[in-house]
């Protein structure tokens, strides 16, 4: 028998009994519509992360302060004053695979405009931090080298402030006042979004570090120095270079642990995407479990297939039907259930993706790659749960096949 009259006879058959049929193809399509949900969910939320991580800007690394030690109590990371604008100028003059830098200290408080007031983060920078973190504005401009330096009262809102403040208008020219003191809005920043951890990046009010420092805070430290190295391949040499001048500006000995730690983009993304790709995984793999549970139902409806239809079987081989002939058109009836409930569960997985994503508002991101493995493994399920069954089918003697009532 050729291929097409195999195919032709395993339709035949499985049309016999349709709703049999289909209940054996439940399995494989509940665990292919799982797989391709489950998948779509983990690879959404990966790519969510590294669009959020992608926003922190380019080639980026950052230098956080030590832990302190008073009294044999130790603080947490960032809880020593280490960072210094010293530092951050030694940083800038002395590292040539830096590009530029920004310091970063932060505080909160309210921000009262007439009626109106907002509570949220102010921070204090300088305006590379815009070219850093890729952060253009919606309106007017940054301040100025000229303000970090006179430590003017001028500052930017991000758009979560503007919109709580001024309602829809325009903040530019605008004298709102934070902890009581008058500070004039220079600019409006674009939206941003969340950010990695899912705080909103937009809620914030941006101001010289210098005036945050003597006319906010009262102190002289920063809280971390953000920087961009000059390129991708440039981020290794810039964190070495970093940690061996602070190393030397700190006084600290060799065998003594720093007081400050510079981290990289890249550590922090991959970190990220290391727990994404487990949650994935750990997703697929529990759906992956319905998949077997529909190949044990193709191989139990196949062995009461191959006993019902005995006689059949022992009907063709005394008219010529070889072994293989058997074997190859059992096998097809298995892989024609698997591949039907495959593609029916390509359909489930993707319309449940959508749903999952419109409905809870989880992003999902449904790819060809996922698609086609969970197909192939519908088809590979099914060769080898059918395999059994069909070898056992062409090792029936035809005499006793004959026979079967």
């Amino acid at each position: 028998m050729n291929i097409r009259n195999i195919l032709k006879v395993a339709l035949r058959s499985l049309g016999r009994n349709k709703m049999r049929s289909f209940l054996t193809m439940l399995g494989i399509i509940i665990g292919v519509g799982a797989v391709i949900a489950m998948m779509a969910i983990g690879q959404g939320a990966q790519y969510n992360i590294e669009q959020q991580i992608a926003t922190l800007g380019t080639n980026v690394l950052l230098i956080f302060p030590g832990s302190s030690n008073q009294g044999g109590v130790r603080g947490g990371m960032g809880s020593m004053t280490s960072l210094t604008a010293d530092d951050l100028e030694a940083i800038k003059t002395q590292c040539p695979s830096v590009n530029v830098a920004a310091p970063v200290i932060r505080t909160g408080g309210q921000v009262v405009f007439g009626e109106q007031n907002w509570g949220t983060s102010i921070m204090g920078s300088n305006p590379e931090y815009f070219i850093i973190r890729s952060w253009p504005l919606a309106l007017g401009q940054s301040f100025t080298e000229a303000d970090v330096r006179g430590a003017t009262k001028v500052c930017v809102l991000g758009q979560t402030v503007a919109d709580n403040l001024f309602k829809g208008g325009n903040a530019v020219g605008s004298v709102i006042r934070i902890k009581k003191m008058p500070f004039r809005v220079v600019g409006v920043l674009s939206p941003k979004g969340q950010s990695a951890q899912g705080s909103d990046q937009d809620d914030i009010v941006i101001a010289p570090y210098t005036t945050v420092q003597k006319k906010l805070m009262g102190v002289t430290f920063l809280g971390t120095i953000m920087l961009s190295a000059v390129s991708d391949q440039a981020m290794t040499d810039a964190q070495a270079q970093i940690t061996e001048l602070l190393r030397v500006r700190h006084r600290i000995q060799p065998w003594e642990d720093a007081d400050f730690t510079v981290r990289s983009q890249t550590e922090i993304a991959s970190a990220a995407e290391a727990t994404t790709q487990v949650l994935t995984i750990l997703l697929a793999s529990i759906a992956s479990i319905s998949l077997l549970v529909g190949g044990i139902g193709i191989m139990n409806i196949m062995l009461v297939s191959v006993t019902e239809r005995t006689r059949e079987i022992g009907i063709r081989m005394s008219i010529g039907a070889r072994g293989r002939d058997i074997l190859l058109q059992f096998l097809v009836e298995a892989v024609v259930l698997s591949m039907a409930g495959g593609l029916i569960g390509v359909l489930l997985g993707i319309g449940s993706s959508l749903l999952i994503s419109n409905l809870a508002g989880w992003p999902t991101l449904v790819s060809t790659t996922s698609i086609g493995l969970a197909f192939l493994f519908s088809a590979a399920v099914g060769i080898f749960f059918g395999f059994y069954p069909a070898r056992k089918a062409a090792q029936l003697n035809p005499i006793d096949a004959l026979r079967y009532e």
